[in-house]
């Protein structure tokens, strides 16, 4: 694979995020307070076997490669789900949103991770928030919606965490803070891009209205230790 996006967790711990990352042998993974991902250079024999060790010390990890992985010695298959990897490489027309938000800090980790808990935008641990800048809405002193950065391939950063309390749905807050994220991003001279479950045709469509495209599908594996 050429593109640094056709195996993003791999491009992400090879290069600007390998600070994060825990390995055993050639396999590497994000350390589980910040996130489940992990990848191999390659499905060798060695490779798998280094991959499954870091499941044995380290608790279960997610995939996102082109192909799903062979059998593993010594771990189980969790889940595995079809995803659709898009990138917004033209700049969207909509301004700021017409709502006010803020930078989220470190004193925000607390609220962050439960609004995360209570609407499930993806694995979202207790130190995820530092894997990139996030932003959010806040009503009362209340977090109701959040979205940020994840992954960091070279030249892109992925938008993430994406979320907003059931209370307050239907107001703009999840589109309009994506698009302060995926502009700060395009400042910093990088493309923005983004992963969805591939059933989820509601948030596709959003994120085509918000100039997200269609780039490739991938397959995201959860592995456990059998």
């Amino acid at each position: 694979m050429s593109h640094p996006l056709d195996r993003p967790v791999w491009s992400a711990l090879a290069g600007r995020q390998s600070a994060l990352r825990l390995q055993h042998g050639a396999a590497v993974r994000f350390s589980p307070e910040y996130g489940l991902f992990a990848a191999a250079p390659d499905a060798s024999a060695a490779s798998l076997a280094d991959l499954a060790a870091l499941v044995r010390a380290h608790g279960d990890v997610a995939l996102v490669e082109p192909d799903e992985p062979p059998p593993i010695e010594g771990l189980a298959v969790r889940s595995r789900a079809l995803c659709w990897q898009m990138v917004a490489e033209t700049p969207n027309p909509v301004g700021e949103p017409a709502f006010d938000f803020a930078p989220l800090s470190e004193e925000d980790a607390p609220r962050m991770l439960e609004l995360a808990r209570l609407t499930a935008p993806g694995p979202f641990f207790e130190r995820t928030h530092e894997l990139g800048r996030f932003v959010g809405v806040k009503v009362a002193g209340q977090l109701v919606a959040m979205a940020g950065e994840r992954m960091q391939p070279p030249g892109f950063t992925e938008v993430s965490g994406v979320c907003t309390h059931p209370d307050h749905r239907g107001r703009g807050y999840a589109a309009g803070l994506m698009l302060v994220v995926a502009a700060r991003i395009r400042a910093r001279g990088e493309v923005p891009f983004l992963h969805s479950y591939a059933h989820n045709t509601g948030a596709i469509a959003l994120y085509q209205a918000l100039g997200f495209e269609f780039r490739r599908e991938l397959v995201m594996t959860t592995l456990t230790h059998r």
